[in-house]
């Protein structure tokens, strides 16, 4: 198959082109310093034009495009410059979040876990379990891809399975439905921290109010959506597709070990106990973290510390875990998990010292605010169906996807724009950020420049040695097109409802 794949002809010549491209543009880091420079000059230009718009915040005031290249500008430039990096929203919340996250993966819990519940499944529903595990696995942030590949592949070749079905399967569940799960992970407050930024351009009070679970409502519904998708598209398309396996490989799956087993079991039970005692905190009309109002546990002290609490549910089972299986002896190792954890985040906090510029000087000048009206007063012009603007902003995402494969870095350049322009139409920061992670995950999937491919082709290699990015892409792409579109229809089912999109998250922004 794939010398086929390389004498395709439109096709492999557009795979070709997304991979060129790609490959010009800058690293992310340097991708961010180039567009505040870009921001700052465009400041500049604007404001020399006298550009204003009505404050929607203030009616009756204006706001204008602030230069930031005159006097006062460059000494904010200056004077601003760490605690703009400081103050990138999702630089703390994900570091903590990954310190519970961390030791969790490195004790051997993630791995034994998604491992246990595999082997666990009956053969007639190892693609479905396969897939649902894959989707889970994104709690743990980018453990999934190392994990559930060759996993996959391992599972599917043990039961006489094309190993390169598992393998394609694991990664549309990892890679497609990082943007479902039935719990909260890192990507919530990495995510949520800049759309609520981004809506505080427009409205001050309201990105008050939000939470960072605001797409979880719509995120369990979407893991059975997409654990469906991807299970039918994986066992009607494309393992018939690829035939049967030829190849030397044999599988040879590793059960769980007595003591993993004891580990998970203690885990598990820890997992509980902490999760109770937290409700403790917020349920009772006693609960210390519990809030007044209408809504005492939506908007509460408690939903504000989803980002501990996420921390504390990852930590307690690693580090219970790790004691019974000896992964952790003492505090020394739980001390160097962490610190390992911190020291593979390093390249997310150089970026955000370049996008915490970026996003700053954007704010600072006013353009996305100007930006935002403008677009929003333009759509209204075009009397574009409500529909149609949702299908454009998928579109546009998908495509940026194709070259920007960090979800954080795309939504820390897109929400300053668009997350303003769909509130001036009618339509929520929430739901803003759950189109961008509909269109973010769907595509995910084929993006040559998605951090994790080289490594799944790597996995491949090793049951097809002519495997490349053409080849893999051809494989992975039947999964792409049906979650994009089973999923944007979904996505426009639920705003016709009026369901919520999460915890006092609605679909229209009043």
């Amino acid at each position: 198959m794939a010398e086929n794949v390389k004498k395709g002809g439109l096709f492999q010549r557009f795979l070709d082109m997304i991979e060129r491209v790609g490959n010009k543009l800058p690293h992310p880091v340097n991708l961010f310093a180039l567009l505040a420079v870009m921001v700052l000059i465009a400041s500049a230009i604007v404001a020399s034009l006298g550009v204003s718009v009505e404050d929607p915040a203030n009616p009756g005031e204006t706001v204008e495009v602030q230069n930031l290249l005159n006097g006062e500008g460059i000494a904010y430039i200056f004077s601003s410059m760490v605690d703009n990096f400081i103050g990138f929203a999702p630089l703390g919340v994900v570091l903590a979040t990954m310190l519970g996250i961390g030791v969790c993966e490195r004790s051997g819990l993630i791995g034994a876990g998604l491992r246990g519940f595999v082997l666990s499944i009956p053969n007639r529903l190892i693609t479905a379990g396969l897939v649902f595990a894959a989707i889970m696995s994104s709690v743990a942030s980018d453990a999934g891809y190392v994990v559930l590949p060759p996993l996959g592949a391992v599972i599917y070749a043990a039961l006489g399975r094309h190993p390169m079905a598992g393998l394609a399967t694991a990664f549309a569940g990892v890679s497609g439905g990082f943007s479902a799960n039935l719990m909260l992970s890192a990507t919530d407050p990495m995510l949520g921290e800049m759309t609520m930024q981004a809506a505080a351009t427009i409205d001050p009070a309201y990105a008050d109010q939000m939470n960072n679970a605001m797409n979880w409502w719509f995120i369990i519904a979407s893991t059975f959506l997409v654990t469906f998708v991807i299970t039918l598209v994986s066992e009607k398309i494309v393992e018939p597709r690829l035939g049967k396996y030829k190849g030397e490989y044999t599988g040879d799956l590793d059960k769980l070990k007595p003591i993993e087993k004891k580990g998970l079991i203690y885990a598990m039970i820890s997992f509980a106990i902490s999760a109770g005692l937290m409700s403790l905190l917020v349920f009772p009309e006693w609960g210390p973290m519990r809030g007044t109002g209408d809504s005492p546990i939506v908007v509460s002290p408690f939903m504000d510390s989803l980002v501990v609490i996420i921390l504390l549910l990852f930590l307690i089972p690693g580090l219970v875990y790790g004691v019974v299986t000896k992964a952790i002896k003492n505090d020394k190792d739980v001390a160097n998990q962490m610190s390992d954890t911190m020291a593979s985040m390093g390249m997310f906090i150089v970026l955000a010292f370049t996008a915490g510029q970026f996003v700053a000087y954007f704010n600072e000048s006013n353009l996305g605010l100007v930006m935002g009206i403008y677009g929003g007063e333009l759509l209204t012009s075009l009397n574009m169906d409500s529909v149609m603007v949702i299908i454009g902003f998928l579109i546009i995402t998908a495509f940026i996807n194709l070259f920007v494969g960090s979800a954080s870095a795309k939504w820390a350049m897109m929400a300053p724009v668009f997350v303003p322009i769909m509130m001036q139409i009618g339509y929520s920061p929430e739901l803003a950020q759950a189109v961008y992670r509909v269109a973010d995950s769907s595509t995910n999937i084929i993006t040559p420049l998605m951090t994790y491919f080289a490594i799944v082709i790597a996995f491949a290699q090793k049951y097809d040695k002519n495997m490349g990015v053409g080849t893999l892409i051809s494989v992975m792409l039947p999964f792409s097109i049906w979650l994009l579109i089973t999923w944007a229809v979904f996505i426009i089912v639920w705003i016709f409802t009026g369901l919520p999109l999460g915890p006092n998250a609605p679909v229209l922004y009043p």
